[in-house]
């Protein structure tokens, strides 16, 4: 008997009732608006409204936005009333709009623009996957008050109209005006009272000082943002610490916490992940580094909760502890601050499988209006892809096909076109997080002609035993076990013989990180190579289960 356990997005998960539901089916005071009377432009419509909107208007006018808006585009605008504006001139102590830095007034106009058209209707998980142009994602949510069910934008501002259609876009109209984070992580942490002892352990180990600096950028063009796992005074006294000194006792071994070797310094270092990870991120980031070196945890959404370091160790359920969703996704100027339930420390990690989807890029999910949207596609070049490296200056594409092209996992593609010298080749992705260990690699593509015959395939510049030749077609009636000591598989359910999955060799990950996989092809390929999922499984794992749901996003277990 299989059974098939699906993996949606997170705020699906997370809101999936209580938006839904109350929101769009209950009598909520949000309104729906299908459409204006006529096909005004964002500028022109503010204009013809402007008993309403007239002060946003006079922001766009001041930054000089207006005409910008006022172009061709697929804008979305979260667009403040005129008492929202009004109470944020009160809060910031202006009069008038006249009375705010230029500066202020543009960061604010970029936050409440997006540069695709996002409806309520796709709000699939919490951050929004498109950014903002002044560079911050927003985050919805839903909330429940004396008003009744509505959508929030950032936690604090409400949807009261939604899916305004205008000529270039859509516009949300919000009864807040959207602030730009511009604390860092440490103030962040620092001005929230319940986070007391949590902010005394940053200072004592240093790591508050780290946590307290601008964003910079390294020589690849990659930001420093971080991502931290924060735990309330509350969370920290149902463990028995009820001070800064309790916490030193148990694990500052050293008696040294800034040191980065005492455990002090690795109990905070554990909590602080690379990059900007928001839950939606962190839901489809099985494993995930940490500051404390050569350090993961592990990270598992089950049903409408996301996990930290929950798994079963010879047949016992070691049980994970749980983020907080409702209070997570504080955007900090540089990052981004988590709740978690429970106190937790480091926790050693054996070998676990990393089922790596190359079309799943960074750069692909923020394209909200294409990323595993059947009948959709889009192409970008190196420089535009920062985990994906080629010789050759053609592009990449993003493809989630309809039909029966489409039945590979999570229903989407990653191609190269021409796959050979003098147009693309030497291609090498940035793997997720594999943790120290032995593991069999599997590539599994779709069979198209013209294609490579023989790829040799790289795990950190060290050649994999087997090339690849991408023309061969799936099996699909040798019995499955018999098909694997001949070093293919059937990697998707239902099966499309049109897909192909080969053993290309045993690698050994000597530390545990991000690695580099690089294919090479060495023939004169005239076709579009189409790349559906890399497996990375311990040696001593089964190798065909789970399989991947062929056109969505589960796992099929035997």
């Amino acid at each position: 008997m299989k059974n098939l356990f699906k993996l949606p997005g997170l705020l699906r998960l997370m809101f999936l009732t209580l938006l839904l539901v109350t929101v769009f089916v209950n009598c909520a005071p949000e309104k729906y608006r299908e459409s204006t009377d006529e096909t005004l432009n964002i500028t022109e419509y503010l204009r013809a409204n402007a008993s309403e909107y007239s002060l946003f208007l006079e922001i766009l006018d001041i930054t000089d936005y207006a005409s910008f808006m006022n172009t061709y585009g697929t804008y979305t605008l979260f667009l403040p009333t005129n008492n929202a504006v009004e109470t944020y001139l009160t809060d910031i102590g202006a009069t008038s709009l006249v009375d705010v830095p230029i500066e202020d007034l543009k960061e604010i106009a970029k936050l409440h623009i997006l540069d695709q058209k996002v409806e309520t209707t796709i709000f699939t998980d919490g951050k929004i996957a498109t950014p903002s142009l002044q560079g911050q994602f927003l985050v919805t949510g839903a909330t429940n008050d004396a008003d009744g069910s509505s959508i929030t934008i950032n936690k604090d501002s409400k949807i009261i109209v939604s899916n305004v259609q205008v000529g270039n876009g859509i516009m949300h109209i919000i009864d807040k005006v959207l602030r730009v984070a511009n604390k860092t992580i440490a103030k962040t942490i620092e001005s929230d009272p319940s986070l007391s002892i949590f902010t005394e352990a940053l200072k004592a180990t240093g790591w508050y000082d780290k946590l307290d600096q601008p964003i910079t950028f390294n020589q690849d063009g990659i930001a420093s943002y971080l991502s931290v796992l924060t735990q309330t005074d509350a969370v920290f006294q149902d463990s028995g610490f009820n001070t800064i000194d309790d916490l030193k006792v148990k694990y500052s071994h050293l008696n040294d916490p800034m040191n980065p070797e005492d455990s002090l310094n690795l109990f905070v270092a554990y909590r602080i992940l690379p990059g900007l990870n928001y839950l939606a991120d962190l839901a489809v980031t099985p494993t995930s580094l940490t500051k404390a070196p050569l350090e993961v945890i592990s990270l598992k959404l089950a049903a409408d909760t996301l996990l930290i370091n929950e798994e079963t160790f010879n047949g016992v359920l070691e049980k994970g502890v749980e983020i907080n969703r409702e209070s997570s996704d504080i955007t900090a100027s540089n990052g981004v601050v988590h709740f978690v339930k429970k106190n937790f420390f480091i926790k050693k990690r054996l070998p676990a499988p990393v089922y790596f989807d190359p079309a799943d890029q960074p750069e692909f999910r923020q394209l909200s209006s294409v990323f595993r949207k059947p009948g959709n596609w889009a192409s970008l070049s190196d420089a535009e892809l920062a985990d994906v490296t080629w010789e050759g200056s053609q592009n990449v594409t993003y493809t989630a096909p309809t039909g029966t092209s489409g039945m590979g996992w999570h229903g989407d593609l990653f191609e190269i076109y021409r796959f050979r010298d003098s147009y693309i080749n030497n291609i090498e992705f940035t793997t997720p997080v594999i943790i120290k260990g032995q593991y069999k690699v599997w590539v599994s593509y779709r069979r198209i002609a013209r294609t490579p015959t023989s790829i040799r395939t790289y795990f950190n510049d060290v050649q994999l035993s087997r090339l690849l030749n991408m023309t061969e077609w799936g099996d699909s009636g040798t019995p499955e076990r018999v098909l694997e000591s001949q070093g293919y598989k059937r990697h998707i359910e239902p099966y499309n013989g049109a897909y192909n999955s080969r053993l290309l060799g045993v690698i050994t990950v000597e530390t545990t990180g991000r690695h580099k996989l690089r294919m090479e092809s060495s023939t004169n390929a005239g076709g579009t190579s189409m790349i559906d999922v890399i497996e990375f499984r311990p040696v001593d794992m089964d190798q065909l289960y789970p399989k991947f749901e062929s056109g969505g996003d589960g796992l099929i277990y035997q």
